[in-house]
Order: structure tokens, then C-alpha cells, then sequence
């Protein structure tokens, strides 16, 4: 499958809340439940995305949309957390029934989670990035915790993906028997040191030569003298 695809699917993934159509609106009582139920429709769309960017079986391009996603990811949530906490919404209160705070209640609970997919599937690019950035750290933490309260990961099949999220970063404590479900043994996350490593260099290399271009692009700049003023 082509690149550009999957990165446009990911983007709109982060950026779209799923709510109901309008016919919805007007028959359904907008409850924790129903939410959930559309919530299982928005986690079915991430696991496709997420299918089609592990079969692109590639870690440059891997490690490019993933980048890229990131950075759209976490603007949404502080964003959504600036929303939210501005109007004092909180996890374990009722959902909001404002258009903007509800859209941003699904961002925090959906953007969280498909995070947490992408980190148990590719621990090692996401460290990488993570590890090294305090802002989204604390995001994530916020976003962990809200997603907690809200009761909508509580018994169903998302149960463990914020325990597992949390362990993996290294914001909670792992415990003894913890083990990322995703990990394969025999081909470590299906793709081996040497191999990562020399993806994250090359990108590097790319982004140098990218900068690089960007200024030899502008050029030097020409400063009048004062009889030309």
C-alpha cells in the first residue's frame, strides 16, 4: 500500500472525533454507553490504519508516518486538553452535551488510545521520539488519567491498553509479569537493531541534507548601504 494513503488515513484519524449523525442525535440519549458502542466503531478504523502501516513492512517509512503522526497526535490533545480543562470538564463527570467540549472529550479518549497502539506496536521509534520530549509526557499522563476516570476503557476489550501504554513509557511502575502482548520474540517487533538503527540515521542524514537545502534556498541577504537608502 502506498505512503501517502496511509498518512492522510492516520492524520484523519487523530484530528476526527467520531460523534453520530444527526438522525442519531435525535433517537439516542447521548449516555457513557452509547458513547462506548461509538467508540468500538473508531477503534475498528485505528486497527486498519495501524494494519496497513505494519504491513507496509518498511521502517523508514515506518518510522516517517510515525513521525509525522506524532506531531499531529499531540496537538490534538493539548488542544483538547486546553478546551476541556477550561471548561473544568472532568473524566469522571457527565459527557459533555456542547459540540466543541464533546469533540474534544473524544479526542482526548481516542487520540490516547490509538497512542498507546502505536506504542505497543512500535516501542522502539516511539521511544525515540518520546523519550526525549517533556511536553507529551505530560500530555500523555493527563490523557491517561482522564481516559481512566471516564470509565470508557472499563470492562471491555480495551481494559489493559492504558496499564500496558503506561508500563511500556515508563510512567507507571511495570509490573513483575509485564509483557508488551505485540512483542515477537524471535524477530524483536519484526525488525532487528542493526536495522532500526541505520533507519534512524538515514532519517537523520535526510533531515540534515533537508536543512541544509532550505538554507541554500534563502540565500544570503542583501543589506543596503545608507546612499541606497
Amino acid at each position: 500500500m502506498a505512503v501517502l494513503p496511509i498518512y492522510v488515513m492516520m492524520m484523519s484519524l487523530c484530528s476526527n472525533a467520531f460523534k453520530p449523525s444527526n438522525g442519531q442525535k435525535q433517537n439516542l440519549d447521548p449516555s457513557l454507553e452509547i458513547y462506548r458502542k461509538l467508540f468500538e466503531t473508531k477503534r475498528k478504523d485505528q486497527m486498519h490504519a495501524l494494519k496497513n502501516m505494519i504491513e507496509l513492512n518498511d521502517i523508514n517509512q515506518q518510522y516517517k508516518i510515525i513521525d509525522i503522526m506524532l506531531k499531529g497526535l499531540f496537538k490534538v490533545l493539548e488542544d483538547s486538553k486546553t478546551i476541556l480543562t477550561g471548561a473544568d470538564v472532568q473524566g469522571d463527570g457527565p459527557l459533555p452535551h456542547d459540540e466543541k467540549l464533546k469533540d474534544a472529550y473524544s479526542h482526548i479518549v481516542e487520540n490516547t488510545a490509538f497512542f498507546g497502539d502505536v506504542t505497543l506496536r512500535f516501542p522502539k521509534i516511539v521511544h525515540h521520539y518520546f523519550d526525549r520530549n517533556s511536553n507529551w509526557n505530560h500530555l500523555i499522563r493527563w490523557g491517561i488519567s482522564f481516559c481512566n476516570q471516564t470509565g470508557v476503557f472499563s470492562g471491555g476489550p480495551h481494559t489493559q491498553l492504558l496499564s500496558l501504554m503506561a508500563q511500556e513509557l515508563g510512567i507507571s511502575e511495570k509490573s513483575p509479569d509485564y509483557k508488551n502482548p505485540f512483542k515477537n520474540e524471535d524477530e524483536d517487533f519484526l525488525h532487528s537493531n542493526d536495522a532500526f538503527h541505520k533507519a534512524l540515521k538515514d532519517e537523520e542524514k535526510r533531515r540534515k541534507k533537508e536543512d541544509k537545502r532550505k538554507e541554500l534556498r534563502k540565500g544570503p541577504r542583501i543589506t543596503k548601504t545608507r546612499s541606497e537608502l
